[in-house]
């Protein structure tokens, strides 16, 4: 590829990956979407296209509504429930999150939420709310009417929101809140996590499949909260807990030998804990580890203490 050709893609690359990430939920499958798109880049006759930008987010998006047809049969046949990949977004690995709406959409109940969409209105969803395009030239990249892609957009909000309201949340007070919550798992207080925890809570894992990884969502205070703590019997003088930014809000990552072993994330409301989801699954760790790695020490805390990461 000539120079010219390469500085282009090289400077939609992060965008470009940013949007396949929300697009596919897997930073795994997003890496590879950005490989194709660069492949296709480097086989077109760039003198013919006007805008890099333009070519390449039609090019990906595309890729990633064909990827997710697939994808949906995949996840059909999955072991246990399905969560996206957790990114870390500390150093701005999906783009600025300053705002409550910029991290409520890389969040992992969003990105969760929109598996409920097919591609077209995924696709619709990302690129208005997300990357703020106009819905002409949304209607452009994915061969729609501009009518059509504002009736898909406005139904796919719906969708994905379902009425729920929206908290914005200082980000000193999430962490204090989430720093309180597992360390009172950890401790195996299951008298003040049942205090921190929604009545309805709703905790879901994905495992793959793995064992002594529940394969059902865990309903309700109580059982939620022995849920926790039996979960965090399993922690050793060799294991690091830290606190860290994941998909824009404060998470808590199990890490060992240098490797996450969890990454567990949780809704709030400011008050209580609604949700948590948690990562174990080897797969869907793998490109966290890659990501992280050398970010923050990885020592032992044997003591316990939360790192300080975030």
């Amino acid at each position: 590829m000539d120079a010219q050709g390469l500085a282009d893609f090289e400077a939609e690359r992060s965008r470009l990956f940013s949007l396949a990430y929300r697009m596919l939920g897997s930073a795994t499958e997003a890496e590879d979407a950005v490989q194709e798109t660069y492949l296709r880049w480097d086989g077109a006759d760039r003198t013919e296209i006007r805008s890099a930008q333009a070519w390449l987010t039609t090019v990906v998006v595309n890729l990633c509504r064909s990827w997710l047809d697939s994808a949906r049969a995949r996840r059909e046949t999955y072991l246990g429930p399905w969560l996206p990949e957790p990114m870390p977004t500390g150093a701005g690995e999906l783009g600025p999150l300053e705002s409550a709406q910029e991290r409520e959409l890389v969040s992992m109940a969003l990105l969760t939420a929109l598996e409920r969409l097919s591609p077209v209105e995924r696709a619709v969803f990302v690129l208005r709310e997300a990357f703020g395009y106009t819905h002409r030239e949304i209607a452009t990249m994915l061969e729609l009417s501009e009518a059509n892609s504002q009736q898909v957009f406005h139904r796919a909000g719906r969708r994905v929101r379902d009425g729920k309201a929206r908290f914005d949340i200082p980000a000193e007070h999430a962490r204090a809140l989430m720093e309180r919550f597992f360390a009172a798992a950890r401790d195996g207080d299951i008298a003040a996590l049942e205090q921190m925890l929604a009545a309805d809570v709703v905790s879901v894992a994905d495992g793959a499949g793995m064992a002594g990884v529940a394969r059902r969502p865990v309903v309700g205070v109580s059982k939620v909260a022995l849920y926790l703590t039996k979960l965090f019997s399993w922690v050793t003088p060799d294991v690091t807990i830290e606190l860290v930014e994941v998909n824009g809000s404060p998470a808590v990552c199990a890490w060992s030998d240098g490797a996450p072993m969890a990454v567990c994330t949780a809704d709030t409301d400011g008050t209580v804990v609604t949700a948590l989801r948690l990562v174990v699954a080897p797969g869907k760790l793998a490109h966290f580890g890659r990501a992280t790695a050398g970010a923050s020490p990885r020592r032992p805390s044997g003591s316990g203490e939360f790192g300080t990461a975030l």
